[in-house]
């Protein structure tokens, strides 16, 4: 009779003695049910494992990324010449004129292209050119002396003739036909009259002829443009203007020198048909005085004429 062998009892299979590789896998095994059932519990412990990089599966051939330079071969500072658009910002406008004006020279075709590009000039801009010369005459004069004498004249002579040369050029540039506008011409002409007042009396006569010159000039420049605007429409700007006024002021600081342009003028407005508002003035004045000096004589009224009846 074979008699089964009843199985042990649960007590005696912790009893049993266990290698130490066999108790070492339990525990492990152990271990891993726990750590798998806690994270089948936390649902957000899969999200972290599975952006954990060292549980992502390494794709198979994934190279090291490698960062590489492309460094350009240096081959030192070295001098070199500034470009052309550096080389300009640091020229003044002195300068710049001055390279311009030897460029020109050189090829003239170039300077045409410059006259016909180049703005063109403005009364303001003009006059300014002739008053820094101007200040450069008086900033030349020696200190003390007589401002008039030979020794002064010759210490200013260049910066004078710079003066008139410039004023010279910048005249007819202001003059019909090249200047078509009324206006333009008689303001510049005003503002040019004005520096030749300025101009220095000389006490020897050979040296005040410059200025004895330069007010025949521009007489003769006032002439012209004044002839030209009672032409046109600008004409009228002559009556109403009051540029008979300004004319008259001119010729007389001038010591008449410019009555040609003056009697130009009072022409020119005559033909319009008016009157120099110069002469109207002094003929309202001479009324006024009139009817004061008839009504303090107390014969105002005896020339009227004597109505008898209604009127």
């Amino acid at each position: 009779m074979n008699v089964l062998s009843s199985p042990s009892p649960p007590h005696q299979l912790y009893n049993t003695h266990l290698s130490p590789s066999h108790t070492m896998s339990f525990y492990s095994t152990s271990s891993m049910s726990r750590k798998r059932k806690a994270e089948d519990d936390d649902p957000q412990a899969e999200d972290r494992m599975s952006s954990s990089p060292s549980n992502s599966p390494a794709p198979a051939n994934r190279s090291l990324p490698t960062h590489r330079h492309n460094k350009r071969a240096r081959s030192g500072v070295v001098g070199r010449p500034l470009a052309l658009p550096r080389l300009l910002e640091t020229l003044d406008a002195e300068s710049l004129r001055s390279v311009l004006q030897s460029i020109c020279s050189r090829h003239p075709e170039i300077g045409s292209e410059v006259e016909n590009t180049a703005p063109r000039p403005s009364v303001p801009s003009a006059l300014n050119v002739l008053k820094n010369y101007e200040s450069a005459l008086q900033s030349s004069f020696p200190f003390g002396g007589d401002q008039t004498s030979d020794y002064a004249y010759n210490r200013v002579k260049q910066q004078l003739m710079a003066l008139l040369d410039a004023l010279a050029d910048f005249t007819p540039h202001f003059l019909p036909p090249n200047e078509t506008q009324a206006s333009q011409a008689l303001s510049f002409l005003d503002g040019a009259t004005d520096i030749i007042h300025r101009l220095p009396n000389w006490n020897t006569f050979q040296n005040t002829l410059h200025k004895q010159n330069a007010y025949e000039e521009i007489a003769g420049a006032w002439a012209l443009a004044i002839r030209e605007a009672a032409k046109r429409a600008g004409g009228l700007k002559l009556q109403y203007d009051g540029w008979d006024q300004k004319l008259a002021k001119h010729n007389q600081q001038a010591g008449g020198r410019l009555q040609e342009a003056v009697n130009v003028l009072s022409a020119s407005i005559g033909w319009m048909g008016g009157q120099p508002q110069a002469q109207q003035n002094e003929n309202r004045g001479d009324d006024i005085s009139s009817v004061r000096q008839e009504l303090l004589s107390g014969t105002y009224g005896s020339n009227l004429p004597v109505h008898v009846g209604p009127w």
